[in-house]
Formats: structure tokens, C-alpha cells, sequence
């Protein structure tokens, strides 16, 4: 049996979640390290709908997420509320290059 992570989804990423019958948490399977961009590619859902990924409850931006079997893993789409971002531990990257 391959292993797995443990993967949540928030906010919009719930519905896509639910609309794919998925439970949430669901336990993913992976059996190698693995970057957020191919992470999110097994699971089809387009990168510019994660802003940030958490692995093991670090805030981590969806590009340079690496991901390990066995991490819980949860994914954050853009658009958390302001004074959430800051105690979640991130901000809107696109905020530094505008």
C-alpha cells in the first residue's frame, strides 16, 4: 500500500472537494516527495486557485511547497480574510511585486 498524506481543503477548495465526493480531510496517497505544483496537478486543481499550502501546520507559498509522505497538508485559496493572513502566518505574495 502506497502512503499517503493527510489533505484538507478550505474555503472554495471545500466545494471542489465536496463536488468530487471527496471527505475532508481525505488521505491522498504518496509515495514520494513531492512539489506543490505537482501535487496539485494529481489533483487537478490549477495552481493560481491555491495561494498557500500548509505542511505539517507551516504556511508555505503553493510554489515552493515539497511535499513528504506522511505530512498533513492543507490547501488555502487566495482571498482569507486581511488580519487572518497574519495570524495563519502568510500574506498575498502578489502584494510584494505590484
Amino acid at each position: 500500500m502506497p502512503e499517503t498524506i493527510e489533505l484538507h481543503a478550505f474555503m472554495g477548495l471545500a466545494d471542489v472537494f465536496r463536488e468530487r465526493q471527496w471527505t475532508n480531510p481525505t488521505n491522498f496517497p504518496l509515495d514520494r516527495e513531492t512539489t506543490g505544483a505537482e501535487l496539485l496537478s494529481k489533483l487537478d486543481i490549477p495552481m493560481e486557485r491555491v495561494e498557500v499550502i500548509f505542511i505539517n501546520r507551516k504556511a508555505i507559498a503553493a510554489d515552493d511547497a515539497v511535499i513528504q509522505p506522511g505530512d498533513r497538508v492543507a490547501l488555502v485559496p487566495p482571498g482569507v480574510p486581511g488580519p487572518h493572513r497574519f495570524l495563519l502566518g502568510f500574506k498575498n505574495r502578489k502584494a510584494k511585486t505590484e
